[in-house]
């Protein structure tokens, strides 16, 4: 089965992060103002889609097992290049569709598929459980940042 996406806006990442939505979809913000956070749908253009070509990683992680699915993982290589961030919304203006974030992990130009708001009674998840290999990892977002990634994979993040 065929599906197709169009993109509704595009992450700029060049002077802080942001998300410039297309002209036809600027009224769709209409009520995102109070909402914290936002949940970013995008697609990871610059991998294309890995089709079965990425469904077991060697060894992607440092602590991890010697093999692992792709969808035990967040990488961008996946069977359709669908990903999905939480951003914190710094600042919005409907009028001009532009969305300014504290951070994305996803690149300049990455097309946006949808964007929903973030709230607990959906989003957050109480009792979360773990593999035991990347159970040291920070239980939220805002520790992440100050986290030493670099020392979890076991390939290069550029």
């Amino acid at each position: 089965m065929e599906i197709t996406y169009q993109s509704v806006g595009v992450v700029k990442a060049s002077e802080g992060f942001r998300i410039e939505l297309e002209k036809e979809y600027c009224k769709a913000l209409t009520g995102l103002q109070g909402f914290s956070h936002v949940m970013v749908i995008w697609h990871a253009h610059d991998f294309g889609n890995a089709g079965s070509e990425y469904l077991v990683f060697e060894k992607p992680y440092v602590h991890g097992p010697e093999k692992i699915g792709v969808y035990a993982t967040r990488s961008p290589f996946r069977p359709n290049g669908i990903c999905a961030s939480i951003a914190k919304l710094v600042d919005l203006d409907v009028e001009q569709g532009v969305l300014a974030l504290d951070w994305i992990d996803a690149k300049e130009g990455t097309p946006i598929l949808d964007i929903k708001p973030y709230h607990g009674s959906e989003d957050r998840i109480r009792d979360v459980e773990v593999p035991s290999w990347c159970s040291h990892w920070p239980s939220c977002r805002e520790d992440s940042a100050t986290f030493d990634w670099d020392r979890e994979f076991s390939f290069s993040q550029e």
